[in-house]
């Protein structure tokens, strides 16, 4: 269980002293009186033993280590019943998977406001279902993109990708339209969920849809066409989509 008691207990974790250092100065400089450092570590198996001993309220955890990453390190932790801010120098490793999951993540050097701000959300959320919500799909992905969070305005839904339909623009938000023929209103931009699911068997094939080309069904000619999906909707195909589109489709 997470700690009931005002000072939480954290656990830096970070095969560079100077980045384990940087944290540190910065929680004892401001969290003094919240927030005591009850080890730290260089290395995945180090950490191990550490987390098992103290049992922490929260990692600063670094992605890339010498012996692993962090991911590797969180799939042998017995009970994750901690909160996480990540850390890495390897934007890489972490832009997509963390958009997949949704949750946040630091990239080194540290910029000390943006540590300040992953703080704060977590003296607010580390007791949240959402939080590990997020952390499991982050570690299931790690094989292949299952699942994805997608945040609403009540909240946050987590969705099989293989489950999305379409995906439609809506000004500044996006209309998710799934196989069992739900349909909910996303806080974020087609551009985005283009960017992530392009590589996912997706396909933009107009500025305001995005389509699973596994739900096609048939495709109309015209000026672009139209494609027909699984679950009834008609969907165009825009003029300078449209070259592409059908080169995709014949698996060119």
């Amino acid at each position: 269980m997470f700690s009931e008691e005002s000072i939480y207990k954290a656990i830096i974790i970070d095969d560079e002293k100077k980045g384990r250092s940087v944290v540190a100065g910065i929680l004892h400089r401001l969290y003094r009186d919240e927030i005591q450092i009850v080890a730290e570590a260089d290395r995945v198996e180090t950490a191990l033993v550490k987390i098992k001993k103290h049992h922490p309220d929260v990692l600063f955890l670094d992605i890339q280590m010498p012996d692993g990453t962090g991911f590797d390190l969180l799939e042998r932790v017995p009970k994750m019943d901690f909160f996480i801010i990540f850390i890495t120098a390897y934007e890489q490793y972490a832009v997509k998977a963390f958009k997949f999951s949704a949750l946040d993540f630091l990239l080194k050097p540290i910029d000390e406001e943006e540590l300040i701000g992953a703080i704060e959300k977590f003296k607010k959320e580390f007791q949240s279902r959402t939080f590990k919500d997020k952390l499991d799909v982050l570690l299931k992905n790690r094989s292949g993109y299952e699942k994805i969070a997608l945040p609403s305005q009540d909240g946050i839904r987590f969705v099989r990708i293989k489950d999305i339909v379409r995906c439609e623009s809506d000004s500044n938000y996006t209309r998710f339209f799934l196989i069992n023929r739900e349909k909910f209103l996303v806080t974020r931009t087609l551009k985005e969920y283009d960017e992530l699911l392009g590589s996912e068997k997706f396909f933009r094939i107009h500025q305001s849809h995005l389509i699973n080309l596994a739900y096609i069904e048939k495709y109309k000619k015209g000026e672009g066409g139209t494609v027909t999906m699984e679950d009834g909707s008609e969907v165009e195909v825009s003029r300078r989509k449209k070259e592409r589109f059908l080169e995709v489709l014949m698996g060119k």
